[in-house]
């Protein structure tokens, strides 16, 4: 069922668009996807939609204190697709946390687009 992001969720897609991306303010309906509990959701649009692009990367330590992968994918229109979370023991997520505890992906020079 579509709901609109949790302000949490709208802050973590917030902080990986950046504050000049066309995209910003526009999220739309998401559905929580079958992922076990680890959180990714689905943004809602046009039933022929496939992945297009990975925009950005980012992660954060989960209240239990396991690493939580997130990547922001776009379809091929390049409007939002997924909002990828992925704690690496797949284990539920227990929180999306403050935007402050989220950072870039370790070990990465890519830089949150």
């Amino acid at each position: 069922m579509p709901r609109p992001l949790t302000p949490k969720e709208r802050d973590l897609v917030a902080f990986i668009l950046g504050q000049h991306s066309p995209l910003q303010g526009h999220f739309g309906l998401v559905e929580d996807m079958n992922d076990g509990g680890m959180g990714s959701l689905l943004f809602a649009g046009a039933a022929d939609r496939r992945f297009g692009r990975c925009i950005g990367e980012a992660e954060f330590d989960d209240a239990d204190g396991v690493l939580v992968s997130v990547a922001l994918h776009l379809d091929q229109r390049d409007e939002l697709f997924e909002l990828d979370l992925w704690k690496v023991d797949f284990s539920p997520l227990q929180r999306i946390p403050a935007i402050g505890d989220v950072r870039p992906p370790r070990g990465s020079a890519q830089k949150l687009r």
